[in-house]
């Protein structure tokens, strides 16, 4: 099986790297977190300058129209760099609404593509699988519920909130300043806030026959994972780099069997959850049936490589847990994705309901 990206691809790829290893370099991310801002906002419009943020968007939203394969590649290498950007709730919510919206919400999708507005989703209600319906209601376009901790929820112009009505189950964008919002904190250390809906008015996405509810589930899935092997692959290459120069007992560490043999177990959940991770997205793009494979990823996800980057803390000693190594970064983003995809028992049993 070929796992290797198109040339369409793989340029768009070389484009998000570029971009990112010159806006979110170890010293612009130290310089933003010493600013205080909820994300690094040149950094978000240099994504934009550079058609990044539209590229999986259909034309009509002025995108590229390359689908959830250009939106994987994009925040793999942004997870790989542990980038202060509200790129993952952003091109979730996007490419959703540009997949069920109606042609004017496609067309109000222009300042997102162009980087002047940020979008955000509900992942997930508190104590709810990802697989659970909504427990927050819609009646008459009024939504009344709490659709849990959404990231960059106070600087959003919309949240994509699901919820259910007589009609069935739907997606609506909700305006922040209808809601009420309560600052949460996150292990990734990015903004978010407990959402309360409370008769909030909401413009519904799609029809309410669960369709974009779906398509938002999958969509979250795969931004999600496809982040998480970002993270690891970075976490990795920072492990390999430091194994490779600290010295003890005149020896490099690498030379060292035991850490030949964990970095190996790394390398060996890196490569797991790629190969789950593209299969489910290439899936999706495809418009195959992706649940499976993206449940797998997600199982991997929240499990096999968080393992992993308690390996790469261990390899590291105490320097992984100083705030002034880049470690603890990929530590604390790699455990917020598992906990959107509510940890490894909740994927666990999803894959259970899915044979």
């Amino acid at each position: 099986m070929d796992f290797d990206l198109d040339e369409t691809h793989a340029e768009v790829r070389a484009l998000a790297a570029s971009v990112l290893d010159r806006e979110a370099d170890q010293a612009r991310i130290e310089a933003h977190e010493r600013g205080g801002r909820p994300y690094d906002a040149g950094a978000w419009k240099a994504l934009a300058q550079a058609g990044l943020l539209g590229v999986c968007l259909p034309p009509e939203a002025g995108g590229a129209g390359l689908g959830p394969l250009a939106m994987a590649v994009i925040l793999r290498e942004a997870g790989a760099r542990v980038a202060p950007v509200p790129a993952l709730p952003g091109l979730i919510a996007a490419l959703t609404v540009a997949a069920h919206g109606t042609d004017a919400q496609r067309r109000a999708l222009a300042p997102f593509a162009e980087g002047d507005e940020v979008l955000t989703v509900a992942f997930r209600e508190a104590g709810a699988g990802t697989g659970d319906p909504p427990a927050a209601i819609a009646e008459n376009g009024r939504i009344t519920g709490r659709p849990g901790v959404v990231p960059y929820a106070a600087e959003a112009s919309a949240v994509l909130v699901p919820a259910r009505s007589a009609d069935g189950t739907a997606l609506f964008l909700v305006r922040p300043a209808d809601a009420r919002l309560l600052p949460a904190s996150t292990a990734a250390g990015e903004p978010a806030a407990a959402v309360v809906l409370e008769d909030a008015p909401g413009e519904m996405v799609g029809e309410p026959d669960g369709a974009a509810v779906a398509a938002l589930r999958l969509n979250t899935l795969a931004a999600v994972t496809a982040a998480a092997s970002g993270v690891l692959a970075g976490a990795l290459a920072l492990t390999k780099g430091h194994i490779a120069a600290r010295r003890q007992f005149d020896r490099v560490l690498a030379e060292f069997q035991a850490v030949t043999m964990q970095i190996a177990d790394v390398y060996i959940a890196a490569r797991a959850l790629d190969v789950a991770m593209w299969t489910g997205v290439w899936r999706l793009g495809e418009g195959l049936p992706a649940e499976r494979d993206l449940a797998v990823a997600a199982h991997t996800a929240a499990g096999d490589a968080v393992r992993a980057l308690y390996t790469c803390q261990h390899l590291h000693g105490g320097i992984g847990l100083d705030v002034a190594y880049p470690l603890h970064r990929y530590f604390g983003l790699g455990k917020h994705l598992a906990h959107l995809l509510g940890g490894e028992r909740a994927q666990l049993d999803l894959i259970g309901a899915l044979i």
